[in-house]
């Protein structure tokens, strides 16, 4: 019940921050991952120790690759990182496929908010047929914007509340 509570504490914080902010504080992220080390270690010992450390790996490489190719912030990978180390590598992975699912909504709202699909979907074909390497970097053009984007922590917080209360697919 206590990792549930910081777990929820963390994302709470963390989504008021990044809506504000568009920052997840490593003041959130940190203090969460070491909780989850001290607490598995002294009462599961060197096995809880792993378990905290896989969920925190399991976390950590899910959006590092996002991450390097600039679709999301440092923050979003941490948070994602800090509740590998809270509740593990299944919770984890199931509520990365939640927040893949909410996040890819919450996208397409925005570009059909923006009138922008049918852009969107030109300039990825012209990409493929034209064989231009950047198809993934496919942003939505208009009058002083580069880009769609959107707080991710918004997806992350959200899938983790659903694995919360559904658990696994």
């Amino acid at each position: 019940m206590m990792i549930k509570t910081v777990l929820i504490v963390a994302l709470l914080i963390s989504l008021i921050t990044d809506i504000k902010n568009r920052k997840i504080l490593n003041i959130v992220t940190t203090p969460s991952v070491l909780f989850a080390l001290f607490y598995y270690t002294t009462t599961l010992g060197l096995e809880g120790f792993v378990f905290s450390i896989k969920g925190f790996g399991v976390g950590l490489g899910l959006l590092l690759i996002p991450y390097m190719l600039g679709g999301m912030g440092a923050g979003d990978v941490k948070l994602m990182a800090a509740i590998g180390a809270l509740m593990g590598t299944s919770f984890v992975f199931y509520c990365f496929l939640y927040t893949a699912l909410i996040g890819g909504l919450i996208a397409l709202m925005i570009i059909l908010k923006q009138k922008g699909l049918v852009i969107t979907i030109k300039t990825f074909f012209y990409k493929i047929v034209f064989f231009q390497s950047n198809v993934g970097s496919i942003v939505l053009k208009k009058e002083n914007q580069t880009g769609i984007s959107f707080p991710y922590g918004v997806a992350i917080v959200l899938g983790t509340l659903f694995t919360l209360v559904w658990g696994g697919f």
